[in-house]
């Protein structure tokens, strides 16, 4: 699930359990964390995720520019911040395991980018 957005991880999670509970409630309503420290959520550190699934997808399966996507409408501290995160994270892509690719445009082979010289778009 690599490239699955996080909002379409909880509607396949509530798909999945349409009939019967396979993943536990307790799973789903859990705040997201990275659980890299007691209480962390990773809502105090990133954009509601409706929000930031919409800038990832536009930035990564649509390949649009900062610029493209604050044209959109987004506020553009936070699409800096999504970008800048995504580009500065790119070495840990080409050091990861090849994931399910399930968007049109995945991280890994269907998306390049440099990791030297501090690339940006």
């Amino acid at each position: 699930i690599s490239d699955v957005p996080k909002i379409m991880i909880y509607d396949l999670a509530r798909w999945i359990n349409r009939e019967k509970e396979i993943i536990p409630r307790s799973t789903i309503d859990k705040p997201p964390s990275a659980e890299l420290k007691p209480n962390q959520k990773d809502q105090d550190t990133l954009p509601p995720y409706e929000i930031l699934d919409e800038i990832l997808s536009f930035y990564v399966e649509e390949n649009l520019s900062a610029r493209d996507i604050i044209g959109r409408g987004f506020d553009e501290k936070i699409v800096r911040w999504v970008q800048r995160r995504v580009d500065l994270n790119e070495y840990k892509r080409e050091q990861a395991a090849p994931g399910l690719k399930v968007t049109s445009r995945a991280f890994g082979l269907g998306r390049r980018m440099p990791i030297a010289q501090k690339y940006v778009d």
